[in-house]
């Protein structure tokens, strides 16, 4: 037994098998998840798990270089964002229109959603 880290193992499967670059989105509980992209859903109830709390967790065991996040979520839940970079302080930020997120999206190794009900709550982990 894991004695301690992430202990989901479709998760932790997913983090191992990513590769340098490749993209991780991290959802809320209403985002389109691509057919064509692996689903992982930890959505339990509402807000549980927020896409902070999965940030946290990938964030201590993952190299994270760089972080997509919308406009929308700037404008919408500024306060989300500024507690983002206080996680993962050093990693860069870019920012995309939520129509641009949407289409990038595709692009993922898979999509883990969560129950979080913050509006523009997604996010698109760059591993390092």
């Amino acid at each position: 037994m894991k004695k301690s880290g992430i202990l989901h193992p479709e998760l932790s499967r997913i983090l191992a098998e990513t590769g340098h670059t490749d993209l991780i989105t991290i959802s809320d509980k209403g985002f389109p998840v691509p057919t064509s992209v692996e689903r992982l859903d930890l959505a339990l109830v509402d807000d549980l798990p927020t896409v902070m709390d999965v940030l946290q967790a990938v964030n201590r065991e993952f190299i994270i270089d760089r972080i997509i996040v919308t406009e929308e979520m700037l404008a919408a839940s500024p306060e989300r964002f500024a507690a983002m970079q206080q996680i993962v302080p050093g990693v860069g930020w870019t920012i995309v229109p939520h129509v641009r997120f949407k289409e990038i999206c595709p692009e993922s190794r898979a999509v883990i959603r969560t129950g979080d009900t913050t509006p523009y709550a997604n996010i698109m982990i760059v591993s390092g």
